[in-house]
């Protein structure tokens, strides 16, 4: 082991721009009831508002990650950047219904390419068996992103007024893809600031040493792989749950218990703090089966636990009867919907490799289509039937079928071998 390694900049960097990418995110949430009054928008409404950044996030996470493989993630990642901040600022200057529609899908587009272009560049500067250590720093930034934002934003929102928020932190995103630019290189062995020994150490420890160029992989041989399509539907069982606490979760207990919006804001964000304990949490898990010699297993099993809490988590909240209860019990789900995504996406660069970013833009693009129904699902189920537990209750299903997945899924079994 190298002594003050380097590369950990790389893990800090990952861990701030994914900070920045759910803030950017999730203002919307806290923002909610302002923007539906300005804009004269019905609950129906703002639900295919929240659900137009997620089918654009889904659509191109794909193109994102191919990208990313073919052109290399310094100068694809800017771009991104730059696009998601350019439409944050957007958001802030809709005028009706549809512009806010319109702005909110090129966001989400815009965002789309984050998560898999960092997870091909964290198949060329990460050793194998620091995956798990690393995925669960990456994702943890996201939550507690969200997580400070909601009180936050709620707070901006009474100083500030709500389209003033957007232009914030749409400039902010600019910054940082300037310093991502000038700090960022593709491969270890290109970065001036690393010494020798430690890019020495970097490739003799990550899955290829020798690095391939990606981007040749079809998208019939990634469908074509069953570890790909199960990996796809059970990332819809995490991102079910997941993009309900990033979008309905204020706007439903606020309701629900009459609260105020600061004090919303704080239970809000309880839930994403502990899916960043979470994510810390099956990191590390991930990492100390890993080295047992247990490739498959330091999978499976952090994954399997995560969906089993998500499913005590869902259905337990469903008899909790005031908003503390209801919301310690959605954070058991969320804690457990977080452990499965170390897992999640180390498989994809198992089975992906130089082709990572392609492969985990899949998974990703499916769970993302799972946030779209999300955003649409709570309104119209709860129109449909008067009540909100049935939306929790096809979350809870989703949580069991992605445990079977699990059972199938096997990271030695790479899509360069099909």
């Amino acid at each position: 082991m190298i002594r003050n390694s380097k590369r950990y900049r790389f893990f800090l960097g990952s861990f701030l721009i994914t900070l920045l990418l759910y803030v950017d995110r999730v203002c919307i949430s806290s923002a909610k009831d302002s923007i539906a009054g300005d804009l004269v928008l019905t609950d129906i409404q703002m639900g295919w508002v929240l659900s137009a950044f997620a089918l654009g996030y889904a659509l191109f996470q794909v193109p994102g990650g191919a990208l990313g493989d073919k052109y290399g993630v310094r100068k694809v990642m800017t771009w991104i950047m730059v696009l998601w901040s350019i439409f944050t600022s957007l958001t802030g200057a809709a005028w009706n219904y549809i512009s806010m529609l319109f702005f909110r899908f090129t966001f989400g587009a815009g965002e789309a390419g984050a998560f898999p272009n960092i997870s091909r560049a964290a198949f060329s500067w990460i050793p194998t068996k620091e995956r798990g250590l690393f995925q669960g720093i990456n994702f943890s930034g996201s939550r507690l992103g969200a997580a400070f934002a909601l009180p936050l934003v709620a707070y901006l929102i009474d100083a500030w007024g709500w389209r003033n928020i957007f232009y914030f932190f749409g400039a902010i995103g600019i910054i940082f893809a300037v310093i991502f630019y000038w700090a960022f290189r593709n491969k270890p062995e290109d970065h001036p600031g690393l010494s020798d020994a430690e890019k020495e150490y970097i490739v003799n420890n990550r899955q290829q040493a020798v690095e391939k160029k990606g981007g040749n992989l079809s998208i019939g041989t990634i469908l074509g792989s069953n570890n790909v399509i199960l990996a796809m539907i059970q990332y819809i069982g995490s991102n079910f749950i997941f993009f309900f606490m990033l979008t309905w979760l204020f706007p439903y207990i606020k309701a629900k218990y009459e609260l105020g919006l600061v004090a919303t804001g704080f239970y809000a964000m309880m839930p994403l703090l502990a899916g960043a304990l979470g994510n810390w949490v099956s990191g590390f898990m991930v990492d100390s089966i890993y080295k047992t010699g247990k490739w498959k297993q330091s999978r499976q099993i952090p994954a399997t636990i995560g969906f089993v809490l998500v499913v005590i988590g869902i259905l337990s909240s469903l008899y909790m009867d005031t908003p503390l209860g209801a919301v310690l019990c959605l954070s058991v789900a969320i804690f457990g919907a977080d452990m499965t995504l170390s897992p999640s996406w180390s498989f994809c660069m198992d089975i992906g490799e130089e082709n990572s970013g392609k492969v985990s833009g899949m998974m990703n693009m499916a769970g993302n289509i799972g946030a779209f129904t999300t955003a649409l699902a709570f309104p119209y189920l709860r129109e449909w039937t008067g009540a909100d537990e049935p939306f929790f209750y096809v979350a809870a299903a989703l949580g069991f079928v992605a445990i079977f997945c699990w059972y199938f899924m096997n990271p030695n079994k790479k899509l360069s071998d099909a």
